[in-house]
């Protein structure tokens, strides 16, 4: 009986410390995405605007 509550206690204690961990991982995941849409979306203005000023001379 003593093992068996042990080893619940041990995954509750996993468990408790894990979830701040992937909390962090999906935060990173997630402003990665972020920074990665912008440096697109800079990327696709930039080009766009240089293929602009190349069709006026």
């Amino acid at each position: 009986m003593g093992r068996i509550l042990l080893i619940i206690a041990a995954v509750v204690a996993a468990l408790v410390l894990l979830g701040p961990l992937v909390g962090f991982a999906l935060t990173l995941l997630k402003w990665g995405l972020i920074i990665g849409a912008v440096a697109a979306g800079v990327m696709f203005v930039s080009k766009w605007a240089q293929k602009k000023s190349a069709e006026r001379t």
